[in-house]
């Protein structure tokens, strides 16, 4: 039977993080998938904490917010780091993380036609501080904190991806990036999980951009 219930729509989205997290660690879950039928209908909207999906049901526990239940998985799976150190480090690349997912879904949500080259234009500012911070912990051959793979990293690795869809070059000049996703990618679990079909299935965004 499975571990946890991620319920969600039919999308990569703010879910596909926590998807990765979940294959990687070979936990078990199943989808709950939403439709947009239901979610407009409202009634599933006011049931949720603060109006928003993904939720991530376990037992009886029901926890909404993305990066919540990102944190939630990395406290229950050891993907928090050694120490209370380590863990603020992964806590500060995981709100970086979420800083330039913002970026991304206001273009994507609000400004795509507008402002689609200016973003790209603009990406390398974005990307250099990964750069740099990844350089930082063993020499950028591993993972952004310590020695063992986290939360942040997966959440990482999701925003990379959706930015090579959107700038296929984006990564040209940031070779630790462009290896640290390509090594990420490249995991057995993670790897099985990008090449199945539900997965292939599974829009970045919901309205289509990308």
């Amino acid at each position: 039977m499975p571990t946890y219930t991620l319920q969600y729509f039919h999308l990569q989205g703010r879910a596909e993080p926590v998807r990765f997290l979940l294959k990687d660690q070979g936990l078990s879950w199943e989808e709950e998938v939403v439709t947009p039928e239901t979610w407009y209908q409202g009634d599933l909207k006011k049931s949720c904490a603060f109006g928003q999906l993904p939720a991530l049901k376990d037992g009886d526990f029901t926890l909404y917010q993305s990066n919540a239940i990102l944190r939630y998985l990395g406290r229950a799976h050891d993907l928090y780091g050694k120490d209370r150190q380590e863990a603020a480090l992964i806590d500060m690349v995981n709100d970086s993380v979420e800083d330039l997912r913002g970026k991304y879904l206001r273009l994507i949500y609000q400004t795509y036609e507008e402002e689609k080259g200016r973003y790209i234009e603009n990406l390398p500012n974005e990307l250099k501080y990964f750069e740099c911070c990844l350089s930082k912990n063993n020499a950028g051959k591993g993972f952004f904190v310590g020695e063992k793979i986290s939360f942040a990293d997966y959440s990482l690795l999701s925003v990379l991806r959706n930015h090579l869809v959107l700038a296929p070059s984006c990564l040209h000049d940031f070779p630790l990036l462009k290896a640290y996703v390509d090594r990420l990618s490249a995991r057995p679990n993670i790897k099985s999980f990008l090449e199945c079909h539900e997965s292939k299935s599974r829009p970045i965004n919901w309205n289509g951009k990308q």
